[in-house]
């Protein structure tokens, strides 16, 4: 959420900025007048208050001197209350518009309308010439026998998967490798949330209300399936200070997320590329906020690190504003190298939100004891989603003869050299 008092002392440089998500923000105007009221109500409201206070000693001090005060009017609690009530309806009013507005684009990302502006920053590793008909990991799951989607849909229904045999226990080793290499690399602490989350949750990190749409609810629960491993994490710490001695704090937190994926009718149904249900090995970060945008290069290094080791070519590219997220200022997109579509495709995404997120879940900490609270930085790295690394893995590895052969960092896990 973003801060009341800057976007009312600089309302055109925010809707300005926040137009270069593509949509109009001059709506964020209303605050003004709403905060005007709210100040008038709250002058309104102390002068009651003051009223009564004086009404209360002069009433005492007559009552002191034997004299009659039944004539002087000392409670004016009605009228308090509906002033008070006034400017919680105000404050609630306000509160919902900052709910509903995106994170301001950090100044350093690119202006655009779309993913096409998004800016290139590398390149990794060599795309691999093949001398055959190379097949893509739907044609090389279903006749290795390890991916069924048929079975999937008549278990469930449409982009929905059962990992069979060698594709199970390939998913299974990447989720080991990425939470290994994480944990004794790079220093994070691992994590396995709630798979069910809480409304409040779910507004803390500005699924809600943007994408309530695009969340399964339980029926009959204030519950939610976790969209995200960093709905759960980030709310470790809502309404709480953390210890400046704690930051920068640093996890690797591991859920199966769900997401109804309302609006993509038509995009990516074939195979795993967007389902509604897939694993994900995520980065989530606590950090002070003059060390967040350090913080945020070396996740996205951890994260390439993956790639790296599974000799996976991919690229980084810089998020334009049209193409960013909504409760993020900054995010660079990890592409990787899919053979099978013979493009690069979208495989992680390494963002800072600055403060909007502890705002929103009012995540604070304090730099000594006699300090005012701040408000943390969160990072949130998906790491990479297991599935379209295990896509990346069968279509990079695959063989003239049909076979995969398993990349040696995944041979440990697998206890075989290659699927067939």
């Amino acid at each position: 959420m973003l801060d009341l008092k800057y976007v009312l002392d600089n309302m055109d440089e925010v809707i300005k900025r926040l137009n270069t998500r593509n949509g109009d923000y001059s709506y964020l105007r209303e605050l003004n007048n709403l905060s005007e009221e709210r100040k008038e109500i709250i002058k309104k409201s102390e002068d009651l208050k003051n009223k009564r206070n004086e009404a209360a000693k002069l009433i005492g001090q007559l009552k002191r001197e034997g004299k009659d005060a039944s004539h002087i009017k000392a409670d004016f609690k009605d009228e308090i209350q509906t002033l008070d009530e006034k400017v919680n309806a105000l404050e609630k009013q306000m509160k919902d518009i900052l709910l509903r507005t995106p994170n301001l684009p950090d100044l350093v990302v690119p202006l655009g309308k779309d993913d096409q502006e998004n800016k290139e920053i590398r390149k990794w590793g060599t795309i691999r010439e093949f001398n055959f008909p190379i097949k893509d990991h739907v044609e090389l799951g279903e006749k290795l026998g390890i991916l069924d989607f048929t079975r999937a849909a008549k278990i469930t229904g449409s982009r929905f998967v059962v990992d069979k045999g060698l594709g199970a226990r390939l998913e299974r080793a990447l989720i080991n490798f990425m939470i290994d290499l994480h944990t004794s690399e790079h220093g994070y602490e691992e994590l396995i949330p709630p798979y069910i989350v809480n409304e409040d949750s779910m507004y803390g990190t500005g699924q809600f209300p943007k994408f309530k749409e695009d969340s399964f609810k339980l029926e009959g629960f204030p519950w939610y399936l976790n969209p995200t491993a960093e709905v759960p994490t980030i709310n470790l710490y809502r309404d709480e200070i953390m210890p400046v001695e704690m930051l920068t704090k640093k996890y690797v937190s591991y859920t199966t997320a769900f997401r109804s994926e309302a609006g993509s009718a038509g995009r990516d149904t074939k195979g795993i590329l967007r389902q509604h249900q897939f694993n994900k090995v995520e980065l989530i970060k606590f950090t002070k906020p003059e060390d967040s945008d350090d913080e945020l290069e070396k996740m996205l290094k951890d994260s390439e690190s993956v790639l790296q080791k599974l000799n996976i070519p991919y690229r980084v590219v810089l998020l334009s504003t049209g193409d960013l997220g909504f409760s993020m200022r900054k995010t660079y997109d990890i592409e990787v190298w899919l053979p099978g579509q013979n493009m690069y495709r979208e495989i992680g995404s390494i963002s800072n939100a600055g403060d909007y997120q502890a705002r929103r879940a009012n995540i604070r900490f304090r730099r000594d004891k006699n300090s005012k609270p701040e408000y943390v930085h969160t990072l949130n790295g998906s790491g990479l989603a297991v599935g379209r690394t295990l896509i990346a893995v069968l279509e990079n590895y695959q063989n003239e003869d049909g076979t995969v052969t398993i990349p040696e960092v995944l041979r440990r896990y697998m206890g075989v050299d290659i699927i067939k």
